[in-house]
């Protein structure tokens, strides 16, 4: 079984702090490419409700939930090679990137996600860096099997335990 979620915490010359993981994937580029890209695979693996279009300068919006739009504006497409958004949010997130760097070997993809530009690794940062790891699990297995792994009638409870936590 080829799997690798390597995990490791970067931070570049300008002080800014990044999530990086390292995840291998038996698909080809061109699927793992569409998966990052296209509204039916994100929605499979990150988001359900999703506006989504594959051009430079759009803005993809991620509908969270309960008025939560996450804006992400497409800055960068190398079809099956790389892919960068640029995100709008004005909380923590806000003008860090999200990048993935797509390489295809021997029949398996290794994919490199970084989430950039983070001002502090906080509590959030720590908590974002979990839920990327958890999406990439979802990612890959969407690649591979071609069936999602988000419920959309299941709602993780985090929203409920961050008010139990910090009260």
């Amino acid at each position: 079984m080829l799997f690798n979620l390597n995990c490791y915490h970067y931070t570049n010359s300008a002080m800014m702090e990044a999530i990086t993981h390292q995840v291998w994937i038996k698909a080809s580029a061109r699927r793992v490419y569409d998966a990052v890209t296209q509204q039916e695979g994100l929605t499979q693996w990150w988001i359900t409700k999703a506006t989504v279009k594959p051009e430079i300068g759009f803005i993809n919006k991620f509908d969270e939930g309960k008025g939560g739009i996450t804006p992400m504006q497409i800055t960068a497409l190398q079809p099956h090679s790389y892919v960068a958004w640029k995100c709008l949010l004005t909380d923590e997130w806000q003008n860090t990137t999200i990048s993935f760097d797509i390489t295809e070997q021997n029949g398996a993809v290794i994919l490199n996600f970084r989430h950039d530009g983070w001002r502090a690794q906080t509590e959030y940062f720590s908590i974002c860096n979990f839920h990327w790891a958890r999406h990439l699990l979802m990612l890959k297995n969407y690649c591979e099997t071609g069936k999602g792994r988000l419920d959309e009638n299941r709602r993780e409870n985090w929203g409920e335990l961050h008010g139990l936590v910090n009260g």
